[in-house]
């Protein structure tokens, strides 16, 4: 095995790399789901323009997969996070996704996202030191893809 030149990326090497993958996994996925990529990003903002709570998630082929969901410590217990997960779920309903996935730390909220009918799949202890790193599922079922909750 000879040695290779490992070197750090840029963001342009990055986003190579990334299409690289994307190009390959589009030749093992069903061609209606190939083009199905999108962003969905959200945030709150309170009576002076300043953000409050916000969500970062990503409709990849048939589920979606939420990244971020984030509400100010001063405005927590207001049902921002409710809402932007709400409206995530709405959207993936409207975009006949199958599923939602997620991960959060033990500090963080696993009960917020348990409440609203998310399934631990697994969970990794001592991620990070002295937490738990928790992974959830919801199916959107054809029947709860129409809009009923749970």
């Amino acid at each position: 095995m000879s040695l290779a030149n490992i070197t750090p990326s840029t963001a342009e090497d990055s986003a190579y790399v990334r299409q690289q993958l994307i190009a390959y996994n589009a030749g093992h996925v069903d061609e209606a789901l190939r083009d199905r990529y999108e962003e969905l990003h959200f945030h709150i903002r309170n009576e002076t323009g300043q953000i409050v709570a916000g969500v970062l998630s990503t409709l990849c082929w048939n589920w979606v997969e939420l990244d971020i969901l984030w509400v100010n410590a001063n405005e927590r217990h207001k049902g921002y996070g409710t809402q932007l997960l709400l409206e995530v779920e709405r959207l993936a309903r409207e975009k006949g996704c199958d599923f939602i996935m997620l991960n959060t730390f033990s500090y963080q909220a696993p009960e917020f996202y348990r409440k609203h009918g998310y399934q631990l799949m697994t969970m990794i202890e001592n991620a990070p030191t002295g937490h738990q790193h928790y992974y959830f599922k919801k199916d959107l079922t054809p029947e709860n893809r129409s809009g009923a909750e749970q």
